[in-house]
């Protein structure tokens, strides 16, 4: 029947942004790893916002599609998380490092927010 149908497909989607969410998350864990603290978590917010804002000049009209669910809201929206990056601010001020933690706070929304106009941007350029 169509009901089961759309359900199948629904089913789908959620699985696709599952997987993609934990490939997002091995990433982020892997990348964090690397990177000393709380650079890491600043480094993923700033790439992956950038990597958004491709990815949603490229799929711009076409976000009914399987691609751009799998890729942003699973492999970026496990990649990036402003859950780690709330935490990384919480214990950088219960250390004690009030002007680290407001720089950190400035760097990680600033950076993002700029690398997501600058990737769409980017790709806008790209596709022109």
């Amino acid at each position: 029947t169509l009901a089961r149908a759309e359900r199948m497909s629904t089913a789908m989607v959620y699985l696709l942004v599952a997987c993609g969410g934990g490939i997002g998350a091995l990433l982020r864990f892997c990348l964090v790893q690397m990177v000393a603290f709380p650079y890491g978590t600043l480094s993923v917010n700033v790439i992956g916002s950038f990597l958004m804002g491709l990815a949603f000049a490229y799929f711009a009209g076409r976000l009914s599609e399987i691609a751009p669910l799998f890729l942003m809201a699973g492999i970026f929206g496990g990649f990036t998380t402003f859950s780690a990056f709330s935490l990384d601010l919480l214990k950088l001020l219960d250390m004690g490092r009030f002007g680290f933690a407001l720089a950190y706070l400035c760097g990680s929304v600033l950076g993002a927010l700029a690398a997501v106009f600058l990737g769409f941007i980017a790709m806008r350029a790209v596709s022109a």
